[in-house]
């Protein structure tokens, strides 16, 4: 499994990509929704897990693409 992908605001304007525990960002991206789309297809390919965060840091989102220890029933 690879590092989980962190979609953070940057304080200049624009969003990162960033893997977990690295200094400097993947990949810089003018909008969120271009830096989630790039952070989601590094996710998946790494089958790790992606973490969004809205304009004040917070994480506000999370999607799993890695081996869930608890995948939901049905």
């Amino acid at each position: 499994m690879g590092k989980n992908q962190h979609v953070t605001p940057r304080s200049e304007g624009g969003w990162n990509v960033i893997g977990e525990r690295n200094t400097r960002p993947t990949a810089i991206f003018p909008t969120q929704k271009e830096a989630i789309e790039r952070a989601r297809e590094i996710a998946q390919h790494q089958k790790s897990e992606l973490v969004i965060h809205g304009k004040d840091g917070k994480i506000r989102e999370k999607d799993s693409y890695g081996n869930d220890p608890y995948p939901p029933k049905g």
